[in-house]
């Protein structure tokens, strides 16, 4: 579970502050439950097909249809939590989730749950996660104070890995005496203990979005400022390339403990049970260990850690080794992700935030699918240590990569904050929020000896306006004289420049735009120019008869 932050964590706050905070505290531990009743969930859906024909992939493909959903609808979904009340935007997707397990509780107890329908039904579950990821993400900072959404995010992932600790070893304990419907009715009880959670809470602040974007702008808006923004494009390829070799831990996991552990549901539950305390310690220590590592240390040496632990589980039959590696691996683990989350977590600005961590969450289980699929058909044709292994020179190179892809730090960049610095606008009419594309042109005087400086200046100008609205930008200079630029910037709508001028930029952009026109002599000189008539705003000789 993701969750969003902001403002500097030079001294971060303990991990359990959040929770002084009533409401914030009923909904983390009713979210609790609604985690460990997934995990209980995942657990029960791999056992029932265990004992099928090519149980490899079968069993693989649960992690799968688990998580392409959040592949698939993860943007649409943080577009919605932008846009509408995300209270009761997470009430409804609680309520189908219990809908979708009692369905799996009453077809599993009649024996009428083949394989098909089983992961069908699972990717039903996938989807309702995908709708409460970014909503939720989204209503931690109404929930908590600014100085301790750090440790909020820290008990995000915390609850997660106590789920993973919990939820199995339940599950395990169910299974052996009752049977997989029980898991899955329980399963119901936990996001219905969620949704009444949510229902109790009443913000003291309840509005929607005053005008929301409307879908299509606001999907192309979040896309747009991921493709235009450098540091989130490096923070999601950091993920990837350590969640695709680390998900073959995961995903193959249940036959490492029933073929070559000779362990039944319970200890399956156990080796989970191991990952979930590592990575929960490590959530815990996370705070202690920033002081004393960089962000790019600890994701060297949790990659090594991480190898490690695969080569070990792949290739050892000794039960309580494997548990004593997995602690160490559950840590390596949640020191990766919860580093870069909290980088992207604190990069976002506001207006995107939902959205941004959207995109993380298709990156994070976009790898874990794929990873689950690719670690599963190694497996199945060529065994269970030959992926293990594979996976683990995997993950060793994207380790070696540390040092060409480094996280950001971000400590030195400028002011995150929305700044709506723009001077008001003054115009003979005002245009239909509709009406587009609009065409802005921003005219500068520079002295010939300050060109270069500008010019690099305005690079940094380019990308502020790309990540807020503009399809194209581009810096041209009349042949007419030596002193003068013109930049020229394409935006969608007038309804998407408006919203560059009211919140959109922040301090960063600002300092940006600064350096340039402390480079310029005199104001520039603003034009917005419209569309003319109906129809298309641009031609060229392919449209002549």
């Amino acid at each position: 579970m993701v969750t969003a932050a902001a403002g500097p964590a030079d001294r971060p706050a303990s991990a359990w502050a959040p929770l002084r905070t009533a409401v914030y505290r009923n909904l983390w531990l009713a979210l609790l439950a609604a985690n460990i009743g997934t995990w209980m969930q995942t657990v029960g859906a791999q056992w029932l097909l265990i004992h099928h024909s090519n149980a490899s992939t079968l069993v693989a493909l649960v992690q799968t249809a688990s998580l392409l959903p959040v592949l698939l609808l993860a943007l649409p979904a943080g577009v919605l939590a932008d846009s509408f009340d995300r209270r009761h935007l997470l009430i409804a997707v609680q309520l189908f989730l219990v809908a979708v397990a009692v369905a799996l509780t009453l077809l599993t107890l009649t024996n009428r749950m083949p394989p098909a329908l089983l992961l069908t039904l699972t990717f039903a579950f996938g989807v309702g996660q995908a709708l409460t990821l970014p909503a939720w993400a989204a209503v931690i900072p109404e929930l908590v104070p600014q100085d301790q959404l750090r440790s909020a995010s820290a008990l995000g992932s915390i609850s997660v890995n106590m789920a993973r600790a919990v939820g199995p070893a339940v599950a395990g304990v169910l299974i052996a005496r009752t049977n997989v419907a029980s898991v899955f009715g329980l399963n119901a009880v936990a996001f219905l203990i969620f949704a009444y959670a949510l229902w109790r809470w009443r913000p003291r602040n309840a509005s929607a979005v005053e005008v929301p974007e409307r879908f299509t702008a606001a999907l192309r808006a979040g896309s747009r400022y991921v493709r235009h923004s450098p540091t989130v494009r490096r923070l999601l390829r950091r993920a990837l390339v350590f969640v695709i070799p680390a998900n073959a831990l995961w995903a193959l996991l249940p036959l490492v403990a029933n073929r070559r552990l000779g362990l039944g549901s319970g200890g399956y539950g156990l080796l989970l049970a191991a990952l979930g305390i590592g990575a929960i310690v490590g959530g815990l220590l996370l705070a202690v260990i920033r002081t004393r590592l960089s962000a790019n240390q600890l994701l060297l040496i949790a990659g090594a850690v991480f190898t490690a632990a695969l080569v070990v589980v792949g290739t050892v039959r000794v039960v309580p080794l494997v548990l004593i590696v997995l602690l160490p691996a559950g840590m390596a683990w949640v020191t990766v992700l919860a580093n870069v989350n909290a980088e992207m977590q604190l990069f976002l600005p506001g207006w995107v935030r939902a959205r941004g961590l959207a995109v993380y969450q298709v990156c994070f289980a976009g790898g874990q699918a794929a990873g689950a699929l690719l670690w599963g058909l190694v497996a199945d044709m060529a065994g269970l240590v030959a992926a293990y292994v594979a996976a683990a020179v995997v993950m060793l190179i994207g380790t070696a990569t540390s040092r060409l892809w480094p996280l950001p730090d971000l400590r030195t960049m400028a002011n995150r904050e929305p700044a709506a610095y723009w001077p008001q606008l003054h115009l003979a009419h005002e245009p239909d929020p509709g009406v587009g594309p609009v065409l802005v042109t921003v005219q500068y005087t520079v002295r010939p000896e300050r060109s270069q400086g500008f010019l690099a200046a305005m690079d940094l100008v380019r990308g502020a306006r790309q990540r807020t609205g503009a399809m194209r930008w581009g810096l041209f200079r009349p042949a007419e004289t030596t002193d003068r630029f013109v930049e020229v910037y394409l935006v969608p709508s007038w309804d998407e420049h408006l919203r560059q001028h009211g919140g959109r930029l922040t301090g960063e952009d600002r300092a940006a735009e600064l350096r340039a026109q402390e480079l310029t002599d005199g104001e520039p000189v603003v034009r917005h120019l419209l569309p003319a008539a109906a129809g298309p705003t641009f031609s060229d000789d392919r449209e002549a008869t």
